[in-house]
């Protein structure tokens, strides 16, 4: 049977909202099945994780919008999060299960794809902390994609793991050009603060150094102005990720930009109407500036290794 949520149904809800969290309706569910098979962009891992389902950032271009549980909702990309409250619990199963049928062989995992582990509401709900502490057995073989400077509260945990991956998200190098496309998230300085945070609080012979990559996906317009500082800040990764947006679909279960983004690209039409030669451009600038940095486009850099 469907899930009927307040607020988004006719009739008596299935499921009620738990609290308000800012402006944002936070319901819970328990789910039978936390890991997901890996497909896509990142086919080469065995699973996805996703702690939460919706994403209070509700950026205007996320694709996972298209993935909501009902239109209403999808119309409401960012105003709502479901908690998975059980998944410690469940993937503990789940990794049991992996290990009997693949004893020498740990799992590699991609956190997230649908969602933010690190989005505001987890600095209450610690879910993906607990995910975490129950990874750590498993050794897996961890990539975390994540634009939230949360992500530093877990420092101690995540110098345990051997083979991690931290994808930090920063789609631009100007404010201003944040703020018009995705509103809710952190600061870039923010971010950049993050990822030098986790670096020098790992000392080697105390924990497992993680490699960084910066995902600049999508490539969102920097100003001219902002370029050469932005583009340097980035030597702080080993990687560096370009992608274009996603491409536009009519089908409801293909991921797709959002429609709402249109109408904010319009106002960059200095760097939209040539778009693919303003790609190009960043790119070579990228790799100018960065020679110690591998520069890596779409599928390709979301790899572990």
């Amino acid at each position: 049977m469907k899930n009927l949520y307040e607020g988004y149904c006719e009739g008596t809800s299935t499921k009620l909202v738990r609290e308000e969290f800012g402006d944002i309706k936070v319901y819970t569910h328990n789910v039978k099945s936390l890991l997901n098979k890996a497909t896509g962009f990142i086919a080469a891992y065995d699973f996805t994780l996703n702690p939460y389902r919706g994403c209070q950032y509700g950026c205007s271009y996320c694709y996972a919008a298209a993935f909501s549980p009902d239109p209403n909702m999808r119309q409401d990309w960012g105003k709502w999060v479901i908690i998975k409250e059980n998944a410690a619990e469940i993937l503990e199963k789940e990794l049991d299960k992996w290990r009997e049928k693949n004893p020498h062989q740990p799992p590699t995992i991609y956190m997230s794809s649908v969602t933010d582990p690190y989005q505001p509401i987890e600095s209450k709900y610690q879910l993906t902390r607990r995910l975490l502490e129950v990874m750590l057995d498993y050794r897996p073989t961890l990539v975390i994609q994540t634009r939230s400077p949360i992500i530093t509260r877990d420092i101690e945990i995540l110098q345990r793991f051997q083979r991690l991956r931290i994808n930090m998200s920063i789609p631009t190098g100007s404010e201003l050009v944040r703020k018009d496309f995705e509103p809710r998230s952190p600061s870039i300085k923010s971010r950049l603060n993050a990822i030098a945070k986790i670096k020098q609080n790992i000392h080697p012979l105390k924990g497992f150094l993680p490699k960084i990559s910066i995902t600049i996906t999508p490539l969102l317009p920097t100003f001219p102005d902002n370029e050469v500082a932005f583009i340097d800040k980035l030597k702080i990764a080993d990687r560096v990720v370009i992608q274009d947006f996603h491409p536009s679909h009519n089908r409801s279960l293909v991921a797709s930009t959002r429609e709402e983004v249109q109408n904010i690209k319009q106002k960059y039409a200095w760097w939209y109407d040539k778009q693919q030669l303003s790609y190009m451009r960043f790119k070579e600038i990228l790799m100018t500036r960065l020679p110690g940095v591998e520069i890596k486009e779409g599928k390709d850099g979301f790899g572990y290794d």
